[in-house]
């Protein structure tokens, strides 16, 4: 049942047991005494992976004071733990397809919040049914699962956020208003940069198989991925490095660190892409090549096309593995560049702007010089980056199209896609220089309409992978 047939439903028994009743209607909160909110104005939500992240998105769900947590669904029982005990009321299943297919008439949202190769599977079969969906970040595995999920949020009419907060904060409106009001001029290019990864790349997967914990389904951990014998310390963190499961540092850090000057700048899909990656060595004359691990660091240049807010094409350098950038020569000797180990560097022709993760702390830089005060042009989301999780709630309860989200799919979906982009570049690199092809460096160019890189063929494989039989993502545009 959707939204609009519910609320006329209510509507309908509440005008009707009145009338019966012979009385004038009376407001809730003189029923239920002050600040009381009837179950039925309550968002019903299910989440899928309730332990790590999912736990803390839950929480946060629970916090806006208009969710209520109604049913849970985790495959690790031992990381559902806290959850379960927190919402004692709320259902808990292990198979989301079972989940979704008993409680759906009683579901109004989603949140998703398991490893990245399940992202789109869940996301999807969801969306098919009229949920609004919460989706942790990167949105999608793969650059096909990213464009269908984009296209299904406007397809299906669902209210729709990605677990990017820092793109509610204050930090990414303060930077598009000194970019509105030419503090730094035209833009010249973007650096960002991250000190992740914090979990083993660059390395062979294990020879030996582990006893799978009793309390880990494991096959339905597996999902979409190739069925492979368990192995120790996977899970719950370390699959972000394997390629099956996670999408590396970019995946992880990307879409924290490259969403101000994508949301800034208008930006949407890339032109080309160029990658270089760091190299492990088996022994001191041979390169190892692991071709299921992303590898240990990586730089890579994305291009843009030009918008109304730039003159030209849009350069964006990112760097991960300790890689950072030249310091600007307007920053300090002491000052710090970035939080330390993360951030974003925006360079136009009259000035820089510098933050940390999530867009956090910008500053203009020199930061010893005084700026002209530019006034608020962009309303704050409550509570910042702490009230992305109610901006959705708020968002579901209003309605699609009635309220305006910070991390909407319409944004999210490209800025995920570009992301895989860099990881496709990442991905070819490794190849090249496995296959001894002339050169450590890559650059893939791409056909956005047909999804398709056109010079190196070998890295399409991986813009939508082989899924698991019984798991297929499977959506028609």
């Amino acid at each position: 049942m959707q939204t609009n047939e519910k609320e006329n439903r209510r509507d309908f028994i509440r005008k009707a047991a009145v009338i019966a009743a012979g009385v004038s209607i009376v407001p809730r909160h003189v029923l239920g005494g002050k600040g009381y909110r009837a179950p039925s104005d309550m968002l019903q939500i299910a989440s899928i992976g309730v332990g790590g992240m999912g736990r803390s998105d839950v929480n946060n769900f629970h916090k806006s004071g208009k969710a209520n947590i109604a049913y849970l669904c985790d495959v690790d029982k031992v990381r559902a733990k806290d959850s379960v005990s927190n919402f004692p009321k709320a259902k808990f299943y292990t198979d989301f397809r079972e989940m979704l297919d008993k409680e759906h008439k009683h579901i109004d949202a989603v949140s998703v919040s398991t490893p990245d190769h399940n992202h789109a599977i869940q996301a999807l079969a969801a969306m098919e049914l009229g949920k609004h969906v919460y989706v942790q970040k990167p949105l999608a595995h793969d650059v096909w699962e990213a464009r269908a999920l984009t296209h299904a949020a406007k397809k299906y009419k669902v209210v729709t956020q990605m677990g990017n907060q820092g793109a509610s904060g204050d930090g990414v409106r303060q930077m598009r208003e000194w970019v509105d009001a030419g503090l730094i001029g035209d833009l010249v290019e973007v650096y960002a940069w991250t000190d992740r990864p914090v979990w083993p790349q660059g390395i062979a997967w294990p020879t030996q198989k582990a006893p799978v914990p009793a309390t880990l389904d494991w096959d339905k951990w597996l999902g979409t991925a190739p069925y492979t014998d368990y192995i120790n310390k996977l899970v719950p963190f370390n699959w972000r490095g394997w390629w099956p499961y996670g999408t590396g540092a970019l995946g992880d850090m990307g879409c924290h660190n490259l969403e101000a000057p994508f949301s800034i700048y208008g930006l949407q899909y890339v032109k080309d892409v160029q990658a270089s990656v760091g190299s492990v060595y088996v022994d001191e004359f041979k390169r190892g090549y692991f071709p299921e691990s992303c590898p240990p660091s990586s730089s890579v240049t994305l291009t843009f096309p030009k918008t109304p807010k730039t003159k030209g094409d849009v350069k964006i350098h990112w760097m991960d593995g300790g890689i950072q950038p030249p310091r600007p020569d307007e920053l300090e000797p002491n000052e710090k560049f970035g939080d330390g180990g993360n951030g974003i560097l925006l360079i136009g022709k009259k000035g820089k702007i510098l933050a940390d993760t999530y867009a956090a702390n910008p500053r203009l830089l020199p930061t010893s010089k005084k700026y002209k005060e530019v006034k608020q042009k962009y309303a704050r989301v409550p509570d910042g980056a702490k009230g992305h999780w109610a901006q959705w709630v708020e968002g579901c309860l209003a309605g699609y199209g009635k309220m305006e989200m910070s991390a909407p799919f319409e944004i999210s979906g490209p800025l995920t896609e570009a992301l895989l982009m860099a990881n496709l570049a990442i991905r070819g690199a490794d190849l090249r220089i496995n296959n001894k092809y002339p050169g450590r460096s890559l650059k893939l160019l791409w056909d956005n309409d047909n999804m398709r890189v056109t010079n190196f063929d070998e890295v399409n494989q991986f813009v939508k992978r082989t899924y698991r039989p019984g798991w297929e993502v499977k959506y028609n545009f």
